[in-house]
């Protein structure tokens, strides 16, 4: 069976693949995740061309979609969103470099889902008008990306010295028979984070120090709700990013 899918698409990785061509994985807003074969053409008379596929490009495609296939090819493609300072800004680079790394194994067996491409594709376009201010972009990206895909903290029984369940995603007064939990002095952040936006985040102030503990909390909770997510390679530029 083969259907036409026209649909915005964002580009988290790209690999090359042979002389001359890339395997490249994408969040679709019509499919979810779609992987793509795309030849790169020598000359620059083709429509096809290798800067498409850079990070967190959001792409408008048209594709056959081959439910037998592994490798969708593109039959038609352009640049949705143009970026104006993005590729431009070595802060924002570092970001989306990450952030990239981060989407392609969180959202790995995503089917459709509008709600979550919408809220990427439109966390995009803010960080590229932001002019400043958006030191915890990634924090509050991350935090809120777990409503989307499932399995979003709670905070129902929350109180200063309760602790935090990593793996039932949720505050307790009772220690976990396990040690994937939080102390109070680690947890305390969280419902902060939960309840920032992109608009008031510039609010919470802090160091290099407690804004790295605090991703790494947050990767170590997706990874154990994520099957096999990695640690990822992005994460040591990043940590030396916003002191």
């Amino acid at each position: 069976m083969i259907m036409e899918v026209r649909t915005r698409a964002i580009v988290l990785r790209s690999v090359k693949y042979g002389d001359g061509s890339l395997i490249v994985d994408m969040l679709t807003r019509e499919c979810g995740r779609v992987s793509f074969m795309v030849r790169i053409p020598k000359t620059q008379k083709g429509k096809l061309k290798k800067q498409f596929f850079q990070s967190l490009t959001v792409l408008a495609l048209v594709f056959d979609f081959r439910q037998r296939s592994s490798l969708q090819h593109i039959r038609d493609i352009s640049v949705s969103q143009p970026f104006a300072t993005i590729p431009f800004d070595p802060m924002k680079i570092s970001l989306v470099m990450f952030l990239a790394e981060f989407l392609t194994y969180a959202t790995r067996d995503e089917q459709q889902n509008v709600p979550l491409f919408d809220f990427v594709e439109s966390s995009l376009r803010w960080l590229d008008d932001a002019d400043g201010g958006y030191t915890n972009f990634h924090l509050v990206f991350m935090t809120r990306l777990s409503l989307f895909i499932g399995f979003q903290p709670s905070l129902d029984d929350y109180s200063d010295d309760s602790l935090f369940d990593l793996r039932e995603g949720c505050f307790t007064h009772v220690v976990p028979l396990h040690h994937d939990f939080l102390q109070p002095s680690q947890a305390h952040l969280l419902p902060t984070l939960l309840r920032l936006n992109y608009r008031n985040m510039h609010l919470l102030r802090l160091s290099r120090e407690q804004r790295n503990d605090i991703v790494g909390q947050i990767l170590y909770f997706y990874r154990l709700h994520v099957p096999d997510m990695p640690e990822l390679r992005c994460l040591d530029v990043l940590k030396e990013l916003f002191a």
